[in-house]
């Protein structure tokens, strides 16, 4: 045997070998790696109802006791509630000013009041208001004023005023609006309408700054205007009489308090010329003191 053809039988044989693996892998396609398989969802929890739902308390202590329902009525009582506008008449009084002044030519008393009767909406307002110098009335008058709110801190006041000094009596028809401010001024301002078309407005303002729980600084300006000069009244026309005053008082009690301090009285254009033809002084400082009562 040639050696070429001994190469020959060995090819065979190794082919011979080889052929029963090919055959068993033979029309088969590749295998592949399993796909993996996706985990099962979840199902939704099904809805709970907790209307009935009740936590349990935590454990307590042993010497304090649980709560029941009886201890619960006992700390929310039902109240019988208030109604909004009830039908009870009510009243009120203050003296905003019970007061002895002096200044540099006399001293005299004056008064500022006001009060008012009725019910929560519909009430009956007066005011009464005053003085005196070197032991004669200089002024006073008197408002009978119907009042009803209109807002949440505000009135509009409608009725007469009567004057009984300087002067003649006369008599006024009036309307006017009060309450309180924003930053808690306390105001009141009212126009009145007398005989002969004549005309009168005024503007009062007061605050109250809480230095202590019992000690009050009371601020408080107030200006008068008239339509037409009055001389026989000693008023003239336009900006007539300001007064700015600061008074310091101790509250013994919320319905009791004296006080003391200082107003500055000033008359303006042809009012101050009849007064300094009267012969009477035209402004100054005053000290006073006094009482502030309410009941």
């Amino acid at each position: 045997m040639t050696r070429g053809m001994l190469a020959v039988v060995v090819l065979l044989g190794l082919a011979a070998g080889a052929s029963p693996a090919a055959a068993q892998h033979e029309g088969h396609p590749p295998q592949q790696p399993p796909a993996p398989q996706e985990a099962p969802r979840p199902e939704p929890p099904a809805a709970v109802d907790h209307s009935q739902h009740q936590h349990a308390p935590a454990d307590l202590p042993s010497f304090i006791p649980r709560l029941t329902d009886e201890d619960r009525k006992a700390a929310f009582p039902d109240l019988g509630g208030h109604a909004a506008h009830d039908r009870k008449v009510h009243s009120f009084l203050l003296f905003d000013q019970l007061e002895w002044q002096a200044h540099r030519h006399d001293a005299g008393i004056a008064l500022d009041s006001k009060g008012w009767v009725g019910r929560d909406r519909d009430r009956l307002w007066f005011r009464a208001e005053g003085g005196s110098e070197g032991g004669r009335v200089t002024d006073g008058q008197v408002h009978f004023l119907y009042g009803r709110p209109i807002a949440r801190w505000w009135d509009v006041v409608g009725g007469i005023r009567q004057d009984f000094r300087p002067g003649p009596a006369q008599t006024w028809a009036a309307v006017g609006l009060q309450g309180l401010a924003p930053y808690w001024f306390e105001i009141e301002a009212t126009a009145y309408l007398g005989a002969a078309g004549r005309t009168h407005a005024r503007v009062e303002v007061e605050y109250e700054l809480l230095l202590t729980n019992r000690l009050v600084a009371q601020p408080r300006a107030e200006v008068e205007l008239f339509g037409k000069s009055d001389p026989e009244r000693g008023v003239g026309a336009g900006l007539s009489t300001s007064e700015l005053g600061l008074r310091l008082r101790y509250e013994m009690s919320r319905e009791f308090a004296p006080y003391a301090g200082v107003a500055w009285r000033t008359r303006w254009g042809k009012t101050a010329e009849l007064a300094d033809a009267a012969g009477e002084s035209s402004g100054g400082a005053r000290l006073v003191t006094g009482l502030r009562l309410w009941f």
